[in-house]
């Protein structure tokens, strides 16, 4: 009897979900059993994601709140738009892509970010912060021209509004003549606890029980009386007094928004009628929509920023699988701790990311000393340049995709200005199962050509450590780039001191060279190993710096070598490469025989999800290719 009760229970679970094949199936599903799909979308992402990784947390956080806005819309003809969109799991499992997740953020798999190329219920591609409110202005705009009538929804964490773009775009809605719905889920948090002003003032409204209280209480009693509901409807300058009297600041509609909440964002009956009120007024509406981050697993609910994005775990005990390995970021942290110890005007700033960018361990010894400024990775850059002028030696951590949000702070106010900020650019190169918005193949690009600007990358943990002491000397802005990647085995043990803009020599071969910067050490080493096999001992320069170049080191190689190649973790255009072949264009009377060279980067294009070996394999960095090409280029 026990064994057919537990075939019911196995055959009985994703009933629901079952049902769920196509974008509006949702609609067919029965009031009574919404708590009960709400736990199947609960139990199926943790299910997959601790098999393949993910944002999990977020995901958790919005079941509720997604399920609302799918039984509002009509998608794909109404538009939803997700901002930063790592929450966007059960909008895809709601739009009959629950087959795909397990290839979720794999190679050629489904993407952990909404992409219009896999459905057209993707209104927009997305995976950075405070964007939304802008892209649905625009879409807005664009439906009053032709004279659509489609619903416009986009959704906005309250973390991401610490965004100055979300301000600008507040600002510029406040005028709209037609319907949009500004959806604020607030769940305390962006990946770690939320700061600033607006953090504060959400607190405020979420924890003042006198308006919602006095306004539930008068809907009731007048729902009662004969033409009460009329009655409600013509009190709306009263109750705008009344939200003005109990509501701190009434920031919101004090710019021109109405409006509405708190609401419960784990209710979809209430979520559902808030959603139909909003979308009748023929304006800018902001729903405030309160949510639990990592709702319904216990592990994510304990500790939310651990299951914001991790890879895959242990679902019974939430243990990430696999062997936990010192990282660079790790290296980054403890240096950065050791170097404070000795000089006080050391202080660390991040935008919103202490736990990624390894500043959490900072905070907890130097508070007086860190800074997090929310998500503004523009205003982070132009705070450390006026701590910089202030005699202070700023550390900004930041990954290299957000850094490039940054980038007139960056000309303007730091390099301009020559301030000695030190840029800690983490994620920099291939990232892997973040995809095309998290790939930080573009910095080396951005920032090499601009003046007073040093740009180094290690080729291991130690060599990060003399490069932050080398920085923490120089009186100029850095950067020290490094990857998303356990620290390597060292290639050798000695290390000549960092000096601005030299080079280091790995190695002494013959007829080949390859020039090498950061992580790439790598991949030349897996190259020579190769090489080895046919009798080849290729040299080895360690560029260290990659502005500026040491022009010396990389003219010497080739009067040394007959082939030089360069390999570099970063796009072709405006990359080392590019640099390096210009060099020898200019300098080629100094050249004392025929030699030539060849420059491996990646591939000028957006690169999606993947582990990272495959895609360095598959965009231009496979050391089977690179060993291929040697051997041919010699004649072997």
């Amino acid at each position: 009897m026990l064994l057919i009760i537990l075939q019911r229970v196995v055959n009985d679970m994703g009933r629901l979900l079952n049902e769920i094949n196509k974008a509006n199936d949702i609609k067919a599903i029965p009031k009574k059993e919404w708590d009960n799909l709400a736990a199947e979308i609960r139990d199926f992402l943790v299910d997959k994601v601790s098999k393949t990784g993910g944002h999990l947390s977020s995901g958790l956080g919005v079941v509720e709140l997604t399920m609302a806005l799918h039984l509002y819309l009509d998608l794909p003809k109404d538009k939803l738009i997700w901002d930063v969109g790592h929450q966007a799991y059960t909008h895809k499992l709601l739009t009959g892509r629950k087959k795909d997740f397990d290839t979720l953020r794999q190679f050629e798999g489904m993407s952990g970010f909404p992409k219009r190329r896999e459905s057209e219920c993707d209104s927009f591609d997305t995976g950075h912060s405070s964007t939304s409110i802008s892209v649905a202005n625009g879409m807005c705009r664009a439906r009053e021209l032709s004279g659509g009538d489609e619903k416009i929804v986009c959704v906005i964490g309250d973390g991401a509004m610490s965004g100055g773009m979300a301000y600008e775009a507040l600002n510029n809605i406040a005028d709209l003549k037609s319907n949009l719905i500004v959806v604020l889920n607030d769940n305390k948090m962006s990946i770690s606890k939320n700061v600033g002003g607006l953090a504060n003032y959400l607190s405020k409204i979420r924890t003042n029980t006198h308006y919602t209280g006095f306004k539930n209480g008068m809907e009731k009693f007048f729902g009662k009386i004969p033409g009460g509901i009329r009655l409600i409807n013509g009190l709306k300058r009263f109750k705008d007094s009344v939200k003005s009297l109990f509501v701190p600041g009434m920031f919101f509609e004090d710019i021109g928004l109405t409006y509405v909440g708190p609401i419960d964002g784990h209710d979809v009956s209430s979520m559902l009628r808030a959603l139909k009120y909003a979308g009748r007024m023929k304006k800018a509406v902001l729903l405030h929509v309160i949510t639990e981050k990592g709702r319904g697993y216990k592990f994510s609910e304990e500790n939310p920023s651990k299951y914001h994005g991790i890879g895959p775990f242990n679902k019974e005990n939430g243990e990430a699988l696999g062997e936990k390995k010192l990282t660079y970021t790790d290296c980054f942290s403890e240096e950065l701790i050791r170097l404070a110890e000795n000089n006080d005007k050391i202080v660390a700033i991040t935008a919103a990311m202490p736990d990624g960018t390894g500043l959490s361990a900072f905070e907890k010894v130097y508070p007086d000393r860190f800074f997090d400024v929310g998500i503004a990775e523009e205003h982070a850059v132009t705070f450390a340049a006026g701590m910089a002028v202030s005699g202070y030696k700023p550390v900004v951590a930041i990954y290299s995709t957000f850094l490039q949000r940054a980038y007139d702070q960056i000309i303007h106010d730091v390099c301009l200005n020559s301030l000695p900020v030190v840029f800690a650019i983490d994620r920099a190169g291939i990232v892997g199962n973040d995809g095309e918005t998290h790939q930080g193949i573009f910095d080396l690009s951005y920032l090499c050509h601009i003046p007073n600007m040093v740009v180094m990358a290690p080729r291991d943990g130690a060599e990060l450590g003399k490069m932050m002491e080398f920085a923490m000397k120089l009186n100029k802005p850095s950067a020290i780039r490094y990857p998303k990647a356990s620290l390597p085995a060292s290639f050798k043990s000695s290390y000549d001191e960092i000096s601005l803009g030299k080079s280091e020599v790995l190695s002494v071969g013959k007829r080949v060279c390859m020039l090498t910067i950061g992580n790439t050490l790598e991949v030349a080493s897996k190259v020579t190993k190769l090489l080895e096999k046919d009798n080849i001992n290729p040299g080895i320069i360690n560029l260290r710096f990659a502005s500026p170049l040491d022009e010396q080191a990389i003219i010497e190689a080739a009067n040394s070598y007959e082939l030089v190649i360069s390999i570099e973790e970063n796009v072709s255009t405006g990359g080392i490469g590019e640099r390096i072949s210009k060099l020898y264009v200019e300098n080629v009377y100094n050249y004392g025989k025929a030699f030539k060279f060849m420059p491996y980067s990646l591939k000028d294009s957006f690169i999606e999800q993947g582990s990272q070996d495959k895609l360095r394999d598959v965009n231009g960095l496979n050391p089977f290719d690179i060993y291929n090409d040697i051997k041919r280029e010699l004649g072997i």
